[in-house]
């Protein structure tokens, strides 16, 4: 059933338009002539799409770090001091030893959090930053929230790969019989994270609803 011809849904109306600037540390808003918020004394600053430049700085900064953390090994293990052979697995080479020798589910769970996750996160950080301040609906701009608010949930979970080499460093030191070393990927992978998360966190999230129409009208 279509609604009437004319009939439009309550103004959609922003803090921007209604001359307000939300602090970016505590969140109170403010008048837009206010450069200080009066609660944390942090300075207020206007979203500006030109704050974007920020965030693809970091977020390319993290796909170089990307690239030689998948082609060079994650780790170096050595066997009787080499007599016996040393092994080297990078991201997916370890995912491939995992399954063979039936470790199915530990090998997705390093794929998905080494693979699937950062290339997720790159995605959508870029998606997030073409799309900030453009047009949207109500319902796109909660989408956009919710894309935003996930990958600044899943940053703290990336860095598994570096924790797992970190812990059998530390663990697997026996001298001449065997011994695991971090190989360069894992500075590689590490830097990707954190430039990523930086870039995270450089997003302006005010962005979304900059594009937000006046009123939204109902669809047939």
């Amino acid at each position: 059933m279509s609604a009437p011809s004319g009939q439009s849904d309550a103004p959609v109306l922003t803090a921007h338009r209604a001359g307000l600037s939300g602090c970016h540390r505590c969140g109170r808003v403010w008048p837009q002539d206010q450069a200080r918020c009066h609660r944390c004394g942090a300075h207020l600053v206007a979203p500006d799409r030109r704050g974007l430049q920020k965030v693809w700085a970091w977020w390319l900064a993290g796909l170089i770090a990307y690239i030689p953390a998948n082609v060079f090994p994650m780790m170096s293990t050595q066997t009787f001091a080499g007599l016996a052979g040393n092994s080297e697995a990078t991201i997916l080479g370890g995912v491939v030893e995992l399954m063979h020798y039936g470790n199915y589910d530990i090998a997705l769970i390093v794929f998905v959090a080494s693979v699937i996750v950062p290339v997720g996160k790159f995605l959508a950080i870029a998606w997030l930053a073409v799309v900030a301040g453009r047009p949207a609906s109500v319902d796109q701009a909660h989408s956009r929230l919710k894309v935003y608010e996930v990958v600044e949930f899943i940053g703290r979970w990336s860095m598994i790969d570096v924790f797992v080499v970190a812990i059998l460093s530390a663990l697997v030191q026996l001298g001449f019989v065997a011994s695991i070393r971090p190989g360069p990927a894992a500075v590689s992978f590490a830097l990707s994270v954190a430039f990523t998360m930086l870039s995270a966190q450089s997003f302006d999230a005010r962005l979304i609803w900059r594009g937000l129409p006046l009123r939204t009208r109902r669809e047939p």
